[in-house]
């Protein structure tokens, strides 16, 4: 395997994920792309991960869970959606770079450590055939499937499905929850790994948290003792 490894590395020599910069390593950030990067640490929001100002709160929420209350107990995101990360996303999303799974996932990991529940059921937010065939891979599966890895927790593929695309892009907060609600659903089969279990869905990206309630609803809907949220990044208000 190291061989085999080392002439990957001839061929497709290790490069940063974001600007392309050569690495000494096989997978991630330049020192550049790296210090530019806002990985969320300290305290942070309890549902949404979105950080907050402080060091300590009993329970903290940011002004956008305070309005609008979410249906999973809690939640985490490794990076803020911005600058470097913002492109790293993208390119995992519709740039083919299944070689990000990896790192992200591993900063997922670490940003969830202490908010995982015991005996954990992994489930990806699901895409519509359609969305698909025509991306090739859903990037939150990917991102489900490695983060059970770590955490030596059940992977649930397919125990949602989703029956209807979402709002388009562009679409208000009210468009978007409206558009959402019953799009997700428990698979007619599938759905029992879900029963009585504790769920943590996985997605990339946290905008309004309108796909994650129509899935949390889903999960609930299949007898899902508890669920949380894990997310790579978290869209963030303008000040």
């Amino acid at each position: 395997m190291r061989y085999v490894q080392s002439l990957l590395d001839v061929v497709y020599p290790p490069v940063c994920a974001i600007c392309d910069t050569p690495l000494a390593g096989r997978v991630g950030l330049c020192g550049c792309c790296w210090s530019s990067a806002h990985f969320i640490q300290g305290l942070c929001c309890e549902t949404c991960g979105a950080p907050l100002p402080g060091e300590s709160c009993r329970r903290p929420l940011c002004d956008e869970c305070l309005a609008t209350p979410r249906l999973w107990s809690a939640g985490r995101a490794a990076v803020a959606y911005s600058g470097t990360m913002r492109d790293f996303v993208l390119r995992l999303k519709h740039g083919d770079r299944l070689d990000l799974v990896a790192p992200a996932a591993d900063w997922m990991s670490a940003a969830s450590r202490q908010i995982w529940p015991d005996d954990a059921v992994v489930v990806p937010v699901p895409l519509t055939w359609r969305r698909l065939v025509h991306r090739r891979y859903n990037q939150a599966a990917l991102l489900a499937r490695a983060l059970a890895k770590r955490r030596n927790a059940r992977f649930a593929a397919r125990a949602l499905v989703r029956v209807r695309a979402p709002a388009p892009s562009g679409a208000d907060r009210t468009a978007r929850f409206a558009a959402l609600d019953g799009a997700i659903r428990p698979h007619p089969n599938i759905a029992a790994a879900l029963l009585g279990r504790n769920v943590v869905i996985v997605d990339d990206v946290l905008v309004t948290g309108a796909t994650l309630t129509a899935t949390t609803r889903a999960a609930f809907a299949a007898g899902a003792a508890d669920v949380r949220i894990v997310v790579l990044a978290r869209a963030l208000q303008e000040a």
